[in-house]
């Protein structure tokens, strides 16, 4: 066997095939694409229907909601702005976002919305790039008050009503208290989005703008966007949202005339982008070959160091590793990896098959996408169901383990 296929043995990649096949033909899971590359070695299948009820097959080059997995590709834009020092990781926000000047803190978590003390000092880069600026999707504090006031305030994605534009996000985020003190404690989304606003602030334009100058237009990906244009939208499958109880196929977002068929208000790094299993690959090798793609480089060697390592202290981490603990059961067991770099996870303890070292994240709309630098390889698995059932994270968990089995050296 040996390297004949690309470092997988032909057992082990019929054997992917059908577990996949396997998941798609229980009817749980329309369709899926999924791509395995090591080295200059790619495999790809695309199993199954864009719809449930039948429809065109899935393609290598179906466009995919990538939800949560928007997170590790849009943070390169931050990045390129620290390689260029035209942000610094310990410098304050406060001079291209004043609304996140002079916070104030809750006392305490679930206390009312004007208990609050001084925040210790004000939030920098870093905060943001670790997810540790002091406000967040808490899933411990999902009755408080502050959680509520998220969401009535339309601060995060996936709620009936879009988020508005930048500067208006912006300013009711600036009616809120923080929840925790900056740099106290890692907390998930939120910080992405405020990152959309910073570099964009900072680079002059919208954020897809820059995005797609410096890292996607040089890495080939013509496929990831905001949105999708009407000339590539029979590429979108539906988006489907499970009945939690029947298991019934809601149609969560369509594609002719949904939510990505027009550029929205705000392009959001926590979870806006649309791509394929090709494009993704592209950028994970890219970071695999610290920054490099081809001859040219995309991003410095020790930014993607960072990146890619884990940056939370023990305390930092109390949260997120109580989230993947207590709370695995309700995110369908994605979460146990240990540490978080910037804009990803990243594995510090042997939790599952993977090894130590592993980067990438999860998507709730049925993604996943992930790079191995000790064995070289890049995984990346898309579906068109939400993970309101644990059907696709099932998929995903199947195919990482699978995929492990595979590797033949």
């Amino acid at each position: 066997m040996g390297q004949g296929n690309g470092g997988f043995s032909e057992a082990g990649l019929r054997r992917l095939r059908e577990v996949l096949t396997r998941h798609v033909d229980s009817g749980r899971v329309p369709g899926l694409v999924a791509l395995v590359g090591r080295g200059d070695h790619t495999h790809v299948e695309a199993i199954g229907t864009m719809r449930h009820d039948g429809g065109a097959p899935m393609r290598r080059d179906t466009i995919f909601r990538m939800a949560s997995t928007s997170k590790p590709v849009a943070m390169a834009a931050a990045m390129v702005l620290l390689d260029e020092c035209r942000l610094r990781l310990d410098d304050p926000v406060d001079p291209w976002l004043p609304e996140l000047a002079d916070r104030r803190v809750l006392k305490r978590i679930d206390g009312p919305l004007d208990d609050t003390v001084p925040a210790r000092r004000p939030i920098t880069v870093r905060d943001l790039l670790t997810s540790t600026f002091g406000l967040g999707m808490d899933m411990t504090a999902l009755g408080a008050p502050i959680m509520g006031a998220i969401f009535e305030q339309g601060l995060t994605p996936d709620l009936p009503e879009p988020m508005p534009g930048p500067d208006e996000w912006m300013r009711r985020l600036g009616t809120l208290p923080l929840m925790r003190q900056p740099g106290e404690h890692w907390q998930y989304q939120i910080s992405h989005d405020v990152l959309s606003v910073l570099v964009a602030r900072v680079a002059g334009r919208s954020f897809e703008t820059f995005l797609r100058e410096r890292v996607l237009d040089p890495l080939g990906m013509k496929d990831t966007a905001f949105h999708v244009p009407a000339d590539k939208i029979d590429r979108l499958p539906v988006l489907y949202a499970p009945d939690p109880q029947s298991g019934e196929f809601h149609v969560w977002d369509e594609a002719e005339g949904g939510r990505w068929s027009s550029p929205p208000a705000f392009q959001g790094s926590g979870g806006g982008l649309v791509s394929t299993a090709d494009d993704y690959h592209a950028y994970f090798r890219m970071l695999l070959n610290q920054g490099m793609h081809g001859s040219e480089r995309i991003l410095s060697r020790p930014a993607v160091r960072l990146m890619t390592t884990n940056r939370l202290t023990a305390e930092q981490q109390a949260a997120r590793h109580a989230m993947a603990v207590n709370n695995v059961h309700l995110s369908f067991g994605q979460g146990q990896h240990g540490g978080w770099g910037f804009g990803m996870a990243v594995r510090t303890h042997r939790g599952d098959y993977a090894p130590v070292g592993q980067f990438g994240w999860d998507g709730g709309s049925g993604t996943s996408t992930y790079a191995d630098p000790e064995n070289r390889l890049t995984g990346i698995l898309l579906t068109q169901v939400g993970m309101s059932v644990p059907n696709s994270a099932h998929v995903i968990h199947d195919f990482w383990t699978t995929l492990y089995q595979a590797i033949d050296d």
